[in-house]
């Protein structure tokens, strides 16, 4: 078995309670796709930072401009960031997935209220945590996401390359996209946006993006025992973290509540 099999049989279990998650059926109106939108844009969000970190980690990023590391990772990164931070809109324009997602929230009514009130401060040089704390960010999404800066901070290079691969990639399952698409029917043009986001997520994160991923785990943990020990630690974490995110966004939409962090 191969270093990267084994690590998916490792996490297997938790994988297919993530795709197979009771909140993908609950999104039967469009007032519960505004709730989910509001809560996982943070997820969104925060999913940059972990690849932002790998770039700093496997690139150059400073002038004078020096080599760094291995010619292979380098290329793998660099194409992952350039699809990820200027990816094609609907109208053929250039888009992080992150604003692609703030559009699609917008068009469906959603309130971006929360996470724009947090990237302000931000850019006003707080640190993530305080900002997430001081937005009025739901409890669910600010753990998830308070974990998820922490390991981008503070994680080996090789775990949040973990995190990135098994963790963030291919984890939304046809039938989700197949319940927003009949919901677009009921809601002319209002999930317009966020069907195009999806369409995009499955295509590009979760096949090419994918494969490429994967290909930079193996390059960064070599014939490393511990390396390849830690990734499958992070990445079993990072899906138990999801699920913990998935689990408290369903508890909100059947007890008609959002708790705020």
């Amino acid at each position: 078995m191969s270093r990267i099999a084994a690590i998916l049989t490792k996490i297997a279990p938790s994988r297919d309670r993530l795709i197979n998650h009771p909140l993908y059926s609950r999104l039967t109106s469009l007032q519960s796709v505004q709730q989910f939108m509001e809560a996982h844009v943070f997820a969104v969000w925060d999913f940059m930072s972990l690849l932002k970190r790998l770039q700093t980690d496997l690139t150059c990023t400073t002038v004078p401009w020096i080599p760094v590391g291995n010619g292979a990772v380098r290329y793998l990164i660099n194409e992952i960031v350039s699809g990820e931070e200027s990816d094609v809109d609907p109208e053929g324009g250039r888009i992080s997935h992150f604003e692609l997602y703030l559009r699609a929230m917008e068009k469906a009514g959603a309130s971006t209220q929360a996470v724009c009130d947090a990237i302000k401060s931000v850019r006003a040089g707080a640190t993530p945590f305080l900002a997430l704390n001081g937005a009025g960010v739901p409890a669910h999404s600010a753990a998830f996401s308070r974990a998820t800066f922490e390991l981008a901070a503070q994680g080996r290079t090789h775990e949040v390359a973990a995190a990135f691969t098994f963790g963030r990639e291919d984890l939304i399952p046809d039938m989700f996209t197949q319940f927003v698409k009949r919901l677009s029917l009921e809601h002319p043009h209002k999930l317009d946006g966020f069907c195009y986001y999806l369409a995009r997520h499955i295509e590009v994160d979760g096949g090419h993006h994918g494969a490429i991923s994967r290909q930079m785990i193996e390059l960064l943990c070599g014939e490393d025992d511990a390396k390849w020990e830690e990734a499958g630690a992070v990445a079993l974490a990072t899906i138990e973290s999801r699920l913990g995110l998935w689990d408290s966004i369903l508890d909100s939409l059947e007890n008609g509540r959002t708790k705020l962090g």
